[in-house]
C-alpha cells in the first residue's frame, strides 16, 4: 500500500471516528454541542475536525445524511410493503423518533428545507419528496386528507419531534402523535392509536 493509500486510509477513519463520536456528543447535548469537545473527546485537534467539517452544518450534513438517506429507502420500501395508511404513520412515527433523539436538529431542518445554499437542505428535500409520496398514496386511495401537502407533513413531523424535547410535553409524545396521525388520516380516529 503506497503512503498516499495510507494517508487516505488514517482521513477516512478519522473521518468515521470523528462521526461516531459527534454522534454521541450531539446526541447528549444537542445540535449546539461544542465542535472542541467533539474534537477532544474524538482524541483530534480542532484543525483536524474542521478540515473534515468545515461548519457545524456539514458536520449535521453528514451525521444525518445516513439517517436521512434509509428514511428515503424505508419510504420507498413501505409503498408496496404495507397498505397506504399503515405506510405513512409507520414513515412519520420513526422520522420523529429520530429527529427527536437530536435536541435542536428540528430548527435546523426547518432553515435548512429554505436554503438551497444549506449542507442539509439536500438530505432534507429528499426526505420530504420520500414523505410527500407516501402521503400521496394515502391521499390517491382516500386513506389521508387532501388539504395537505408534503410541506405540511414535514412541519408535523418537525413539531411532533420538537415537543418530544420538551420536558412538560415529553411524556404526552405519544399522545400527541396519535391525535395528529388521527387528524391526518380520514379513515381513522386518533383512538385508533391507542388515544
Amino acid at each position: 500500500m503506497s503512503r498516499r493509500s495510507l494517508m487516505r486510509a488514517d482521513a477516512m477513519k478519522n473521518y468515521e471516528h470523528i462521526l461516531a463520536v459527534a454522534n454521541v456528543v450531539i446526541t447528549e447535548h444537542g445540535v449546539d454541542a461544542s465542535l472542541r469537545e467533539i474534537a477532544r473527546r474524538a482524541g483530534v485537534g480542532l484543525g483536524t475536525l474542521y478540515r473534515h467539517f468545515p461548519t457545524r452544518e456539514a458536520l449535521l450534513e453528514a451525521l444525518l445524511r445516513s439517517s436521512f438517506d434509509e428514511f428515503t429507502t424505508k419510504a420507498r420500501m413501505l409503498e408496496t410493503a404495507s397498505s397506504p395508511d399503515d405506510a405513512l404513520v409507520s414513515w412519520l412515527r420513526e422520522i420523529v423518533e429520530f429527529t427527536s433523539n437530536y435536541q435542536g436538529v428540528v430548527v435546523v431542518m426547518m432553515a435548512a428545507k429554505e436554503d438551497p445554499e444549506s449542507a442539509l437542505h439536500a438530505s432534507c428535500m429528499t426526505m420530504r419528496t420520500a414523505g410527500k409520496q407516501l402521503l400521496a398514496r394515502a391521499q390517491a386511495e382516500g386513506l389521508a386528507r387532501t388539504d395537505m401537502d408534503g410541506d405540511d407533513l414535514f412541519s408535523l413531523a418537525a413539531a411532533l419531534a420538537w415537543l418530544s424535547n420538551q420536558p412538560s410535553s415529553a411524556p404526552r409524545a405519544e399522545y400527541l402523535f396519535n391525535i395528529i396521525a388521527g387528524a391526518i388520516l380520514t379513515n381513522r380516529a386518533s383512538s385508533d392509536f391507542g388515544v
